[in-house]
């Protein structure tokens, strides 16, 4: 069994006295740097984790991680994400450790910002978000900036935010998996297209690596069009699918860069073609067609995990002095109907 160590233990190791090691433990008074390297070694060869409840009750120190997330109830592909925030804040709340999250309508770029602006009047000391808008993000970061709040976010990344925290996927990456599916599905496919619903910029990095693929192949490329469609008036929305495919009949494969396969599917059921799918997320409509094979292929960006782990490294900063990753990239998972459910727990 692991041995608790004890701060007589650490300072009986080291050779110094206990008032010494709880100043190296808490970083306050003077001590000698011979006795400071005694110590940092012994607590290297003992692994020694200081106890987070015992240390935030004895500082009565709250942290506060406050959650910019786009509101589950507008987009079903958050709720995950909404979940695995909730297991984190059960996990760390014992611990001293606040998580806020503020919803913000994910189609309303006004109240990306009005919810930033609330969140940072509350003086947190990090904010976590996933930007879906770009040019209102880099404001919110730069009003961080302003008020020396940390910034981590998670999901989809922003090229200026180079130093800062992120947890979500290779985008470009996931981007090359997209093609090489559909290489594999359909290698003498003339004509595909890259289907952006509701664009967001992080949509662009997908896009750019799926036409990597081809363009890497070395071979007579593919013809490769651009669509983007928005679902604010699903009536308008259906008719330029239909008028789409109908302009460009020799499209056999789609590839979808986000959670929203699903109404391009509906919306292509009068034409009665055979066209492969690939898209992403385990939305319940999108697994229901991918088990009835209207859906080829979906790449899971685990969300909930994203959402997880973002909180936990930022409460284990606080608790442990452990250094936050500059970027977590999680593997990216191909599901099929053969495979989804064991994702489904």
């Amino acid at each position: 069994m692991d041995k608790k160590y004890t701060i007589k233990d650490i300072a009986k190791l080291a050779g110094v006295s206990k008032g010494t090691v709880d100043r190296v433990l808490h970083g306050r008074g003077k001590v000698s740097q011979q006795a400071n390297e005694k110590i940092k070694e012994v607590l290297k060869e003992i692994d020694y984790r200081p106890n987070p409840i015992a240390r935030s009750l004895k500082n009565s120190k709250v942290y506060r991680i406050f959650v910019l997330l786009p509101d589950p109830k507008e987009d079903p592909y958050w709720i995950p994400a909404n979940q695995g925030i909730k297991d984190a804040i059960k996990e760390f709340k014992p611990f001293g450790v606040v998580v806020e999250k503020f919803f913000y309508d994910p189609k309303n770029r006004a109240s990306f910002l009005e919810k930033s602006k609330e969140a940072l009047a509350l003086s947190p000391d990090v904010l976590l978000m996933a930007p879906v808008f770009h040019k209102e993000s880099l404001e919110v970061f730069e009003n961080c900036q302003q008020q020396n709040v940390l910034v981590a976010l998670f999901n989809n990344y922003i090229d200026i935010f180079n130093n800062e925290n992120f947890i979500g996927q290779d985008l470009h990456q996931s981007g090359r998996v997209a093609a090489s599916l559909i290489d594999k599905m359909q290698p003498q496919t003339d004509t595909m297209a890259i289907v952006h619903i509701n664009e967001e910029a992080h949509m662009r990095q997908k896009e750019n690596g799926f036409k990597e693929y081809f363009e890497d192949l070395k071979t007579t490329s593919p013809t490769i069009i651009t669509y983007s469609l928005n679902t604010k008036d699903l009536s308008q929305f259906r008719s330029s699918v239909f008028d789409f495919f109908k302009k460009h009949p020799k499209i056999s494969a789609v590839f979808i860069t986000n959670s929203k396969a699903y109404h391009l599917v509906a919306a292509l059921e009068t034409l009665k073609r055979e066209i492969s799918i690939v898209g992403y997320d385990l939305l319940e409509e999108n697994i229901t067609l991918l088990l009835e094979g209207k859906i080829d292929f979906l790449i899971h960006q685990k969300p909930k995990q994203q959402a997880y782990l973002s909180v936990v490294n930022l409460a284990e900063h606080f608790l442990f002095d452990k250094p936050i990753p500059a970027q977590n990239l999680l593997p990216i998972d191909v599901i099929t109907s053969e495979n989804v459910s064991y994702y489904l727990n």
